[in-house]
């Protein structure tokens, strides 16, 4: 057995909260020495933006800004490293955003039950809303796939309030260029992050409600076949569950769990944790080297540098074609806003013998 290792980096002040709870103090905890291969142990926490309701599917723009989902506000926002944010479009609780090959910016809107593609004058085209005839349940989470298509959870922790769930199960589907939509799998209870090896041969995805990530080897003809349990992210009470993941170029997964970013090789070994202020819904790798982790938390963004390079699915494929995004002149308002509160999974906990500042804007 390894001894855990501990290093504690103070918040200033640690007794700030989000939305009325304590924040909890960022700490790298390291389960193996191989952990501060991937994270120096001097690695400061850095609060990009804060004000959020609550924040989901960061994606990096190359032009140096970060796309935002607040599932409260019912927005999605620009933000900036200064922290200063624009609004995109209006839009009932999105959530999970990526960009496709051509860096057009895709969404799992939760009210509209669909996946949608953010178009360049702000408007929305959705891609795909139903299975076999049938409503998705809500939308979560989405990947490029290896074969340059849409890959994405369908659970139920977003289904609008008073709507009846149409599809009798919780699953993973491929959408391809020309809409059509294909089952993966529906053997999970409540599929949410999901992510590709960088060697294409795994597709991960964590479960909610089951609290483990799952892992299937991903065959010619995107099929799934052999699915296993790869590990568990059990905590206590309010710590938080498996949420959004991210894998980087070696093949190391980083993942939302308990307390905050869970670090596993790609053997399935826990190597530490990146305990933050705020329980973490997602993350993104970003800046030009895509070496920083932008981690949405509750009400806020943060962002970390680490020892490695991310992998990014969409910019992996050779016939990528970026295309101009034009902003709109004005925000556009793509639905009617559905008020919907989520109660942030914080904890606290203090431990540790290295302290270093937090930059907070």
């Amino acid at each position: 057995m390894i001894k855990r290792l501990f290093i504690l980096l103070l918040i200033c002040p640690a007794v700030c909260s989000a939305q009325g709870q304590k924040l909890r103090k960022f700490e790298l905890r390291a389960e193996s020495p191989q952990f501060w291969k991937l994270i120096d142990r001097g690695a400061k926490l850095t609060r990009v933006g804060t004000g959020f309701g609550f924040t989901e599917g960061p994606v990096w723009d190359p032009h140096g800004f970060l796309y935002v989902s607040d599932e409260t506000l019912n927005k999605i926002f620009r933000l900036y490293a200064d922290g200063h944010r624009e609004e995109v479009i209006s839009l009932g609780d999105p959530d999970g955003n990526t960009f496709d090959q051509q860096l057009r910016l895709l969404d799992c809107a939760s009210v509209l039950r669909a996946v949608i593609r953010i178009e360049p004058d702000g408007h929305y085209t959705i891609l795909a809303g139903r299975y076999e005839n049938k409503r998705f349940n809500s939308p979560n989470d989405l990947v490029i796939g290896p074969d340059g298509v849409i890959y994405f959870t369908d659970p139920t922790l977003d289904l609008p309030k008073g709507q009846p769930q149409e599809i009798p199960f919780q699953g993973v589907y491929r959408l391809d260029a020309k809409g059509e939509v294909r089952l993966l799998t529906r053997d999970l209870a409540q599929p949410n992050g999901l992510a590709f090896s960088p060697d294409s041969k795994h597709l991960y995805v964590d479960d909610s409600e089951r609290l483990d990530i799952r892992v299937y080897d991903f065959l010619p003809g995107a099929t799934l076949a052999n699915g296993r349990q790869f590990g568990e992210e059990k905590g206590g009470p309010d710590e938080g569950v498996p949420d959004g993941m991210r894998v980087d170029k070696d093949g190391n997964l980083f993942v939302v769990g308990p307390l905050g970013i869970w670090v596993w090789d790609a053997a399935g070994h826990h190597l530490g944790t990146i305990v933050l202020p705020e329980q973490p819904a997602n993350l993104t790798w970003g800046d030009s080297d895509y070496g920083t982790l932008f981690i949405t938390a509750t009400t806020s963004v943060y962002r970390i540098r680490t020892l490695v390079r991310g992998f990014v699915p969409y910019l992996s494929g050779g016939n990528r074609r970026p295309v101009r995004q034009v902003r709109p002149a004005r925000p556009v308002r793509a639905s009617a806003p559905l008020t919907k509160m989520r109660t942030p999974r914080l904890a606290g906990g203090d431990a540790g013998v290295v302290e270093v500042e937090l930059s907070l804007r």
